[in-house]
């Protein structure tokens, strides 16, 4: 039985390095951590307002993570976005 490589990578648990499993997720103002690199922003409309939403990557694992600041929703703030 052959195994496809990228049905195995899909299939792969997404493994973050302690750092980012410390990251508290959808939770406005909640830090990051020293290693997470600043990839650039864009703004979005969420309703009436634009948000600025921030790209970053974990230096140490990789994973993408965005952090969007909208001080309308306390439950904006860090997500993460892949590899």
């Amino acid at each position: 039985m052959t195994q496809d490589p990228n049905r195995q990578k899909e299939l792969k648990k997404m493994e973050l390095c302690d750092s980012c499993a410390g990251i508290q997720r959808n939770w406005r103002r909640a830090p990051g951590h020293a290693e997470l690199v600043q990839a650039g922003n864009r703004q979005e409309k969420r309703g009436a307002a634009l948000v600025t939403i921030t790209s970053y990557r974990c230096d140490r694992c990789g994973t993408a993570w965005e952090y969007e600041n909208n001080k309308a929703n306390q439950k904006a703030g860090w997500s993460v976005v892949g590899r």
